[in-house]
Formats: structure tokens, sequence, C-alpha cells
């Protein structure tokens, strides 16, 4: 196998202008180094390229409005079914979707889903928990302001989608670092609440 591949290089070029306007929450940095990290994440455990090409567009669907029938040509349909696992229906009837009922319907179809779409799922997740960890740890208790939710539902969801890694991907290395990933930020935001 190359090291180089035309269509990561694809992937990556998608990614870069599907999210050329957009920065992480609470911070300055560009979000695209969201998905490159999570694709970084998966080449690293030795999954898949189409994992790692999933790991890059999982957000374009959602945040970007990209069809997904443009991920399914573009790069198949075992690309496409994880990017589809990770994507959120955000709005339904013009409404914004609950986030607990948009949070749910992910993990019912983790459940479900292919174990490199629990991979993706669990890449994305471990960069988001270190990203939330480390805006914790720099703004306090403030950076929860720039979410939806505080730290109880969201480490709630966190936790719930570690706990089916766990039980989906075993005793993968990847799901032990989500493990104490998770732990880790439970432990940071258990420190804030006693201050």
């Amino acid at each position: 196998m190359n090291a180089w591949s035309e269509r990561y290089e694809a992937a990556l070029i998608l990614a870069v202008r599907a999210h050329r306007q957009q920065v992480r929450k609470g911070s300055d940095i560009p979000y695209i180094v969201h998905p490159v990290h999570v694709s970084a994440i998966l080449l690293r455990y030795g999954f898949s390229e189409e994992a790692a090409i999933a790991g890059l567009l999982h957000d374009v669907v959602e945040d970007q409005d990209v069809p997904l029938a443009h991920i399914q040509a573009g790069f198949g349909p075992a690309v496409a079914e994880m990017v589809a696992v990770l994507s959120e229906r955000k709005r339904e009837g013009g409404d914004e979707r609950p986030w607990e009922v948009r949070k749910q319907e992910k993990i019912e179809q983790l459940r479900q889903a292919s174990l490199e779409a629990v991979a993706v799922k669990a890449a994305d997740t471990l960069h988001n928990v270190r990203s939330m960890e480390s805006g914790l740890r720099e703004q306090g208790p403030s950076f929860w302001g720039h979410f939806k939710r505080g730290p109880g539902p969201s480490l709630w969801y966190y936790q719930s989608v570690a706990g089916i890694v766990r039980e989906r991907l075993g005793a993968h290395p990847l799901a032990d670092e989500l493990d104490r990933a998770v732990e880790e930020l439970k432990r940071v935001v258990g420190s804030m609440e006693g201050e």
C-alpha cells in the first residue's frame, strides 16, 4: 500500500473547503484541525483508509450540508455509511431538534453500526473530549458557555459513547485511550465544581 492516496487527498480537499469558514467552539482554531486529527487517530491505530477518509468527512454532511449522496459517489458506500452514522439531523421542519433527542439517536445508531464506524466515532469523541479538557483548563468553567449543555449532560454523552465503544471494540487500545480521556475530563470537571 502506498502512503499517498488520491482518494484521501480528495477527501482532505473536500473537508478543507467545506469547513473553511468554521472555527472550533470557544476558540479561534480552524475547524479543519478536528477532522484531520480524527483521521490521524484512526491511521495511528491502523484502521483502513476508508475509516480515515470518513474521519476527514464525518462533519461535512451535518455541519456544511454536503449531500450524503456526494460522499457516496466520491468515496463509496462504506465511507458514506460511516459518515451517516456520525451525522446528526439537527433540524426538522425548520425547527432545531432537541440536543438530548439527537444524542440518544446517535447512541442507538452506534450500537448497530459497523466496527469501523464505531472506531470513527471513538476517534471523534476522543478528540472532542481532549479539546474540551484543554478548553476547560485554559478558560475555566466559563468554557461551558460555548456549548448547548453543561458538564452533566456532556459527561453523560461522552461516557455513553465510551461504553458502546468498549462493548463494540473490546480491548482495542483506542477504547482504552477514550476511557482514559473521559475519566480525565470527569476529574477536571469535578475539580472545577469544587471551586
